[in-house]
């Protein structure tokens, strides 16, 4: 595509989560060192919202790296939660590589559960248990979470759990099924947008991590158009830059002008409804 036209070794705008391209503005860098704070310190239950495209996934795997490099910590990652309280504790057992057990109920489960958690503990090891997109968990589910963490010892926890959501998911936690879970969060953390000089920043660390090395690629008229049509959220920034990179490269330039930047936004829908910045963005000339 335009990689080489732009000196570049990747794609540097791609859409899956990649902690290569983990980009620690001050927000971001804040959720994940409470994170890292808050497993350290033994705490049950964490929550981290953000609205769609702000970069949850990207920090579960970033955090999960960090824990993964620490040998006191053994981690389990469940992407995909709407399951029922049975099927998440089998998700459960096969992320934590248990052994099989005979019949699956919940009894057995919970029992072989417990065992290896308690044989974790003994060891000096923590294990964190991370979920995402948790806003659509069945309630049923949510309240199974809370039994599981119930398992502890007279001075820790066994098990801490990580919730990684959309701001619906904090509607989901007022349900009054589900209180006693609310309760036990012991820190929240939401990811905000990043700021226009965020958005600056983001788009030039990607592209050196792609192997980018000349001058600004993105003019700051160009910059402007796409932090308005995008509201400073990640992925739909990512889908934009990537977008104009195309047509500068069809039109031969080396740089990323305003109209290159329209052109991608209207051919974006996302970019076209986020907020009306898509009107804002197509004000003035070139």
């Amino acid at each position: 595509m335009y990689e080489r036209y732009f000196g570049l070794r990747e794609l540097p705008f791609g859409l899956t989560p990649d902690t290569e391209y983990y980009f620690a503005h001050a927000r971001q860098q804040e959720a994940l060192n409470t994170l890292l704070a808050a497993v350290r310190m033994g705490e049950g239950f964490l929550k981290v919202t953000g609205e769609v495209g702000t970069g949850k996934t990207l920090l579960c795997r970033k955090f999960l790296a960090v824990l993964a490099a620490d040998a006191r910590f053994t981690t389990a990652y469940i992407p995909n939660p709407t399951l029922d309280p049975l099927a998440l504790m089998e998700a459960i057992a096969t992320e934590l590589a248990l052994p099989s057990v005979p019949g699956h109920g919940p009894h057995a489960l919970t029992h072989s559960l417990t065992e290896h958690l308690i044989a974790s503990a003994a060891q000096g090891r923590r294990v964190v248990l991370c979920l995402d997109e948790v806003q659509a968990m069945p309630v049923a589910t949510l309240e199974s979470l809370r039994l599981i963490s119930n398992l502890e010892t007279e001075k820790r926890k066994l098990i801490q759990i990580v919730l990684f959501g959309q701001p619906e998911l904090d509607a989901r936690l007022e349900d009054r099924s589900v209180r006693q879970l609310r309760q036990r969060i012991a820190f929240s953390c939401r990811l905000a947008p990043l700021s226009l000089s965020d958005t600056d920043d983001y788009l030039r660390h990607r592209l050196h991590v792609a192997g980018y090395e000349g001058p600004a690629l993105f003019g700051r008229r160009a910059l402007r158009v796409l932090y308005r049509a995008s509201g400073g959220i990640p992925r739909l920034a990512n889908i934009l830059a990537h977008k104009s990179l195309m047509v500068a490269y069809g039109e031969g330039s080396s740089v990323v002008r305003a109209r290159h930047m329209r052109l991608a936004c209207a051919d974006t829908e996302a970019a076209r409804v986020h907020g009306g910045f898509f009107r804002l963005a197509f004000r003035g000339r070139r």
